[in-house]
């Protein structure tokens, strides 16, 4: 009985690993999109801070792909480990 169960939740964790790990990349995608585009405006207001602006978008963007990564390496733990 519980190996039939476990037989037929296999393909539904795959699915949710795959949906994970997509939208983990969307949402890291859109969130680094919002940093530039931000980015770019500050500079174009305030071109003298163009250095600190830059510096700072490289940061939060660097947490953000680490988070993504996060993510998606969760995802793959969620499939491979059952």
């Amino acid at each position: 009985m519980l190996s039939m169960i476990l037989n037929a939740v296999t393909p539904l964790a795959s699915l949710g690993a795959a949906l994970g790990a997509g939208i983990a990349a969307i949402a890291a995608g859109i969130g680094i999109g919002k940093i530039g585009g931000s980015a770019m405006e500050a500079i174009a207001r305030q071109p003298e801070a163009a250095g600190d602006i830059r510096s700072s978008m490289i940061v939060i963007a660097a947490l953000i792909e680490g988070v993504a990564l996060f993510a998606v390496i969760v995802a793959a733990l969620a499939l491979f480990i059952q």
